[in-house]
Parts: C-alpha cells; structure tokens; sequence
C-alpha cells in the first residue's frame, strides 16, 4: 500500500516503509528522503541516507548489550557531510535499524519490479 503525504511547501512524499516507530518518505521533486524517527523529520539525499544506513549498521549492538559496565547505553550517529545528528538508546537503534532496512529492501523491490516490467515491455 501507497500512503502519500502532502507537506505545506505542496510537495508529495511517498511512503517507502514504516513502523511504529517512524517511517521514510521519498519525494521525487525534491529527489530526497524524509526520515521521521525521534521525534524530528530530517532530508537526506541518496548519499547521506547510505552514510546512515552505514553508521547504524556499524554500531555493535550486541557487543554493547553484553558488556558489564555501567555505561550509559547512548550512540551518538553523526553523518560526515550530513546535517543531522542522532544520540540514541540501544532500543532506538535497534528501531531505525529495522526502519532502515525495510526502506533498502523496497528500494531494491522496485528496482526489480522497474527492470521487470521495462524487459517485457521493450
């Protein structure tokens, strides 16, 4: 399902994946994502949602849930060259983790379905 927003600047964004917990939106005129997750809406072009995907998926969360010392549990994610700074828990991770890969998996989903439908058309 297509869920479709309209922001106040008259520009649609598409919902590419979402939980509970946030959700990314693509807009095609702004050739942009628009992540909604702690509480803030940040745009990020395609090189900057990567870095992302990257700080996230580098973070040991189970090295981090296993160690014994009284740490708090807090990551600090800041992105090179990006605006945005995210300081998350480990369950906030874990959380943009999932909404992040989602968002990968039904990137790549469409790529197939566009190069399928493009063979047989052609």
């Amino acid at each position: 399902m297509v869920t479709t927003l309209t922001n106040p600047q008259t520009t649609t964004w598409v919902n590419v994946f979402s939980t509970d917990k946030g959700a990314v939106y693509q807009s095609d005129a702004e050739r942009c994502w628009y992540v909604n997750f702690a509480g803030k809406i940040a745009k990020f072009d395609y090189r900057c949602l990567m870095k992302l995907r990257k700080a996230v998926y580098n973070v040991d969360i189970e090295g981090k849930l296993l160690e014994t010392t009284k740490d708090p549990d807090v990551e600090i994610i800041f992105i090179c060259a990006c605006d945005h700074t995210y300081i998350l828990t480990l369950l906030q991770i874990i959380a943009l983790k999932e909404i992040l890969e989602g968002t990968f998996v039904m990137l790549q989903l469409n790529q197939i379905l566009q190069d399928r439908l493009y063979r047989t058309a052609v």
